[in-house]
């Protein structure tokens, strides 16, 4: 087994790990001189990390999505968790344990996978429940649809995150759709399991999270509607109608154009998923940033481009072991740059 894991390492300590190098850029000091920038992580999370000394001798001999044994210092700078490595070295993949080194859901896949046929199952509305049925029959897409992250680091950015993600919406749309007497609950569920489907796809998921060559040139929506046509070829009687709002669902599920979406919701059914699955993917982000910033200081995390907030460490707060009154981080500038609008749309693409 891998240790010590990255949440086990001790600020200010030395310390020799192995890691999995999820982005890799080589930059310059001022001097001239190469540095390394790296993100680097196992299961348990990433963190940013650099080399600066001795960086010509190891900059070739390694590259993304390889594992690497460094021997460095975790710090906190600008209240953020950051890792300065002074030696490193790449290692064989045959040497590692890959469940060490890529975060999953706490929950089994064929678990959870036995409860989403069940939902399917139990869907009332026969065009629907076919449909639902031949796509995920189909072994490629089961296979994925089992261990697909729900996006690349925004939300549910784990192992069978697409899964799980899936299930907790199902659950908030029976919920929310027995509350709203208009709401044609069928019909919910079925945009709730086909709205990501096309991550499947778009992401790549074998090493570090990424996209595939396909995805960044169509993304998850496009794809998504191109997996419901070829199943509905080979169901003539699927009527044509209820065929535009399934379609529309997904093509409407990020809520704004600005979000990626070619169209905005225009019925209960489609504005309900959306809202959902918003609420669904903040509440996940906002657990998993309190759970992965125990190391700073204080009551508050780091600032959240994805949230455009802090968040308060709760427990740490009622527990009274934040007594440091450190402030949230400042939002971003009024005058965005380009760098913000490249997170916003790199947050719109993940949701």
């Amino acid at each position: 087994m891998k240790t010590p894991y990255l949440n086990q390492i001790p600020a200010n300590d030395p310390f020799h790990a192995a890691f999995l190098v999820q982005s890799k850029e080589i930059r310059q000091k001022k001097s001239g001189e190469p540095y390394l920038s790296l993100t680097l992580g196992d299961k348990t999370g990433n963190i940013d990390a650099k080399m600066w000394d001795n960086v010509a001798e190891v900059m070739d001999t390694f590259d993304r999505d390889d594992f690497v044994h460094m021997k460095g210092v975790l710090q906190i700078f600008q209240n953020r968790p950051q890792l300065t490595i002074h030696k490193l070295q790449r290692v064989d993949e045959r040497e590692v344990d890959f469940a060490d080194y890529f975060p999953a859901s706490a929950r089994d896949p064929g678990e959870m996978w036995a409860e989403l046929l069940g939902i399917v199952a139990g869907i009332g509305n026969p065009h629907l429940r076919a449909l639902l049925d031949a796509i995920l029959a189909e072994p490629g897409i089961a296979q994925g649809y089992k261990i697909a992250p729900a996006a690349k680091a925004i939300h549910h950015a784990f192992l069978g995150g697409l899964l799980e993600h899936v299930l907790s919406l199902c659950a908030l749309a029976k919920a929310t759709g027995a509350h709203y007497p208009n709401i044609d609950v069928d019909l919910l569920l079925a945009g709730v399991v086909l709205h990501d489907i096309g991550k499947i796809q778009e992401l790549t998921y074998e090493r570090g999270f990424g996209y595939s060559d396909e995805g960044q040139l169509i993304g998850h929506i496009v794809m998504g509607i191109r997996i419901v046509e070829d199943k509905l070829r080979a169901l003539p009687d699927f009527p044509p109608k209820l065929r535009s709002l399934l379609e529309h669902m997904i093509l409407s599920h990020h809520g704004l154009l600005e979000f990626g979406s070619p169209k905005v919701p225009l019925f209960p059914e489609a504005l309900l998923l959306h809202h959902l699955d918003n609420l669904d993917s903040k509440m996940e982000c906002m657990r998993a940033l309190s759970a992965k910033d125990t190391l700073v200081e204080g009551n508050w995390t780091g600032y959240s481009s994805a949230l455009e907030r802090a968040v308060l460490k709760k427990l740490r707060y009622l527990d009274g072991q934040g007594s440091d009154p450190a402030a949230p981080a400042p939002p971003p500038p009024q005058h965005a740059t380009l760098d913000d609008l490249t997170g916003k749309f790199n947050v719109s693409r993940n949701r």
